[in-house]
């Protein structure tokens, strides 16, 4: 049989020693002056203290005072009042000849039955090389932020170069089949190019649809239409942001409809009115081109070329919309309509 072994006494301060003796982090025990009880090995090492010396010394007067920080006093004397809680901060130690580190602490009061003596177990991580490579990352996210930026900027600007030249070629195309076509040319470029201008007034990948329609809506009457007096272009559409892939493919279809509208609707005539108009419910939404002119022709009438074009069709899918056409009534609506629920 074995022989009854004689419990040994531990006091609180033996037991602490050891434990916080043994720690592979960086922890200080302190009593309720915030004075040293036992520090690890760990927190020796890394913070340049013989841990036997420094038993007895308050917190603050560690190394050559560096540890005297506001913050350090603050949470002390929070997780004091708060008894067991944990608390956390950050703090900065600056020490003489060496660069600061970033010091994330933890302070917890432990509860051993004795209100009267509280002890907080404090625990150091040093988190500088993350802070570094978070600063890093956010510099590098920054730059490229800026060259993303700068190159929306040259795009935007190749695209008015473009469109400008666009617009001196017809002005002295030799036919008036050409001129159209070159406007026609001119008219999808702008609308490319004011969509640019919206990215880079945003910065955020996104397009405001109300402005961007009406910037389109400008340049198609600066371009092609005579008398703006007569004929107008108007935007019906609440505040709407869609990303800046899906106002590529809005903004074409609104304009080859524009275009068309403007060949077809007015025949004979210089007054009117053209609308562009979106609306959303839910996922679900509508954008439609609408003109107050002649119509769809009779059967035997000559064919309007243009709506339901191969264009508009294949915008319309990459949407994961359908064409829509009504002529009664006088006037023509064209709608693209996207139906989140399956059809």
């Amino acid at each position: 049989m074995l022989d009854e072994a004689r419990p040994v006494p531990l006091t609180i301060d033996v037991l602490a020693h050891a434990l916080v003796g043994a720690s592979d982090a960086p922890i200080l025990l302190l009593d309720g002056d915030f004075r040293i009880v036992a520090a690890s090995q760990s927190f020796a090492e890394a913070f340049d203290i013989d841990a036997e010396r420094a038993v007895g010394l308050s917190a603050f007067a560690l190394g050559a005072g560096e540890w005297n920080a506001p913050q350090l006093r603050d949470l002390l004397d929070a997780a004091l009042r708060g008894g067991v809680t944990v608390e956390a901060g950050e703090m900065d130690l600056v020490r003489a000849g060496q660069e600061a580190r970033r010091l994330v602490i933890r302070v917890r009061g432990l509860d051993y039955g004795d209100p009267s003596s509280p002890l907080l177990l404090l625990t150091v991580f040093d988190v500088t090389v993350a802070r570094l490579a978070d600063r890093a990352k956010d510099d590098l996210v920054r730059e490229k932020g800026m060259l993303f930026d700068e190159l929306q900027h040259r795009i935007a600007n190749s695209l008015q170069i473009i469109a400008s030249i666009l617009m001196q070629s017809a002005r002295k195309a030799p036919s008036t089949e050409i001129r159209a076509h070159v406007i026609d040319a001119h008219s999808r470029v702008m609308s490319v190019a004011a969509l640019q201008r919206q990215l880079v007034e945003s910065g955020a990948g996104q397009v405001e649809l109300k402005a961007y329609f009406g910037t389109l809506c400008d340049g198609v009457t600066a371009s092609m239409v005579s008398n703006p007096d007569q004929l107008k272009l108007s935007v019906v559409s609440a505040e709407q942001w869609v990303a800046a892939e899906v106002a590529v493919s809005m903004g074409l279809i609104v304009t080859e409809l524009i275009i068309n509208a403007l060949k077809h609707a007015f025949p004979g005539r210089e007054g009117g009115h053209i609308w562009v108009e979106y609306s959303t419910s839910k996922d679900d939404w509508t954008l439609s081109v609408a003109d107050d002119g002649v119509g769809m022709p009779t059967a035997s009438g000559p064919t309007r070329v243009g709506l339901g074009s191969s264009i508009v069709q294949a915008l319309a899918r990459q949407l994961q919309a359908k064409v829509g056409l009504n002529a009664s009534g006088g006037g023509t609506r064209v709608a693209i309509v996207h139906s989140a629920a399956p059809s």
